[in-house]
């Protein structure tokens, strides 16, 4: 059986989307709940323009890696699907939370083939050196350049990737429905019934 080289963001798609909020409440003195509402329209209306926010995050960045809860069902799906993928971890976080990131995959006892961080958006040029097969994303900036690279991407749905999509993007709502979607790319692939769930 052939394995597929699957690329997986780590903030928002490994960890809960929310994992910034309380540090980004007591910082700035809001009461912002993570909803349906999009993190730019809130940003707009506190007048909280992305430098600011930039800066915040580069205070509390590690912190909050540290303490960033892992989303449901991810664990258990990740490790079903280390037998028949290459798992390489593609994060635009800074180098210099490198340590803190690794922690928090020994923690929660992720499996990983390697960490790539970019400290960029940017993800298509490593995608291409990784002979990456399956993207997971949850930025809708990043899963487009991806798709409009040639890679098939799983965009994790969050309140601010809402009702965007392209052909060759797929909306998954979560990790068991990414589950489905990667078994029937490896089915695809291999011309074969495999069931990885």
């Amino acid at each position: 059986m052939k394995k597929i080289n699957l690329c997986i963001d780590i903030d928002s798609t490994v960890t809960k989307p929310d994992y910034w909020v309380d540090y980004f409440n007591k910082h700035f003195n809001t009461n912002y709940k993570y909803s349906d509402d999009t993190v730019e329209e809130y940003l707009k209306n506190n007048n909280v323009d992305y430098k600011i926010f930039d800066e915040f995050y580069h205070k509390y960045a590690e912190e909050m890696h540290k303490t960033a809860e892992i989303r449901p069902d991810a664990f258990e799906n990740i490790k079903k699907l280390e037998e028949f993928c290459t798992i390489s971890y593609v994060t635009a976080r800074e180098l210099r939370t490198k340590e803190v990131t690794l922690d928090w995959f020994k923690k929660h006892d992720l499996p990983m083939s390697d960490l790539h961080m970019l400290g960029s958006h940017y993800k298509v040029a490593k995608a291409k050196e990784l002979d990456c097969h399956v993207f997971i994303e949850d930025r809708y900036e990043n899963a487009l350049e991806l798709t409009l690279g040639g890679f098939k991407v799983l965009l994790l749905d969050c309140p601010y990737n809402r009702n965007y999509t392209i052909p060759g993007m797929i909306r998954v709502f979560n990790w068991n429905h990414i589950l489905d979607e990667i078994d029937e790319h490896l089915n695809k692939v291999n011309k074969e019934s495999i069931s990885i769930a």
